[in-house]
């Protein structure tokens, strides 16, 4: 039964190829950027949801570039409900060129791993880290960007902090590389506080922020005011708050990107449906007789109809698919490039999900009324026109 619809859809698409191609080639265009999107939400998002709901940032209440005490590590281990803590620094870090910047922080290595359980690493090179002080984890993504081998010595740069000597250069050795879930970010490395502490030149018995890990992810606001409350009216007052909602507010600082993006989305949607419905409407006024021959030879209004709505939907889908294909190419082709700058950029599966829904529904809604003006179209009235 179907077979027989089959040649004629292929011709219909056959008949004005120019205008077939040109109409797949801007569904494509607009897949294509419904997958990008998709893709840049996704990897913007992905911080926010490897963040653990159960760790809270304690940095101090006016900015996070000023220093806390190093003395506020004992008070904090002391609250109740807190499991873990470890202090942390912005580093600066730049490699051979100072556009090669990453996240370096200095912190307690097993309290670290304990705040971190998410991280992946071999047993012997965790113990290859935590025995060398002047050692440092380092994230799979950095280390296949400058192809980072464990046991490599790297000189890292430091805009911020010099050495007791004057220099700015430090010396550390790889001694594990780690990985995430996907979506985590691993452009990170990990360097001892101890030899950060005692090799810097300036800022002595100040660190940047705390990490805490708690036991109760139901009493992180309680903890959080406890130790704020713990430094209130001191030189130094804490802003303790939750990893997660700190990621959070540091995507909001650009916008609401969903918004954003769904309303591109939409408006390309909308005007790949108005060239959609325009060619199936040209395209059924070009078959006005074919279609009363085809009602002659015993065709059903229903199965001209589904025909018209099939034609629609087959346009649709072959632009969308294409498009599709293409956003996840991109994805796996410069993937590796710019997780320098997006880790995650990849489209994620309910995306290719998504897709789907919107071709079937573009594809109905652009041919449904061509397709019920062939369905009503009367055989002596479209014969007679020429």
């Amino acid at each position: 039964m179907i077979g027989k619809y089959l040649p004629l859809l292929a011709s219909s698409l056959r008949r004005k190829r120019l205008r077939t191609f040109f109409t797949i080639a801007s569904i494509l265009v607009a897949f294509l950027l419904y997958g990008l999107a998709a893709s840049l939400q996704f990897a913007l998002k992905s911080g926010v949801d490897v963040a653990g709901a159960d760790r809270l940032l304690a940095m101090h209440k006016v900015s996070f570039t000023q220093l806390l005490p190093a003395s506020y590590e004992s008070r904090i281990k002391a609250v109740d409900g807190v499991v873990a803590v470890s202090p942390q620094t912005w580093f600066g870090a730049w490699f051979r060129d100072e556009r090669n910047q990453f996240p370096t922080f200095p912190s307690d290595p097993e309290a670290y791993l304990r705040i971190y359980p998410e991280i992946k690493l071999a047993e012997e090179q965790k113990q290859a880290w935590f025995a060398d002080r002047a050692g440092a984890l380092v994230g799979r993504a950095i280390a296949d960007l400058y192809g980072w081998k464990v046991g490599d010595q790297v000189p890292l740069r430091s805009a911020i902090w010099r050495r007791l000597d004057g220099s700015d250069t430090w010396d550390v050795t790889v001694r594990a590389i780690y990985d995430l879930p996907e979506g985590g970010d691993t452009r990170q490395i990990v360097l001892h506080q101890d030899y950060f502490e005692e090799a810097k030149q300036q800022a002595k018995g100040l660190i940047g922020w705390y990490v805490i890990k708690i036991d109760d992810v139901n009493r992180a606001q309680a903890i959080s005011r406890q130790i704020d409350l713990m430094f209130a009216n001191s030189p130094a007052e804490t802003k303790t708050s939750s990893e997660r909602a700190m990621a959070q507010s540091f995507v909001n600082q650009v916008g609401n990107i969903g918004a954003i993006l769904s309303a591109i989305v939409a408006a390309v949607f909308f005007t790949m449906l108005l060239v959609t419905a325009n060619t199936m409407a040209q395209s059924v006024r070009e078959r006005t007789n074919e279609l009363a021959v085809l009602k002659t030879l015993g065709f059903s209004n229903g199965g001209v109809l589904g025909m018209v709505l099939a034609e629609s939907v087959l346009v649709t889908a072959l632009g969308g698919l294409l498009g599709m294909f293409c956003a996840w190419w991109i994805g796996v082709q410069f993937g590796p490039t710019l997780d320098q700058y997006l880790p995650g950029f990849r489209v994620p599966p309910e995306a290719f999900t998504k897709s789907v829904l919107y071709m079937l529904a573009l594809g109905v809604v652009a041919g449904a009324v061509p397709a019920w003006q062939a369905m009503r179209l009367r055989i002596v009235e479209a014969l007679r026109r020429d």
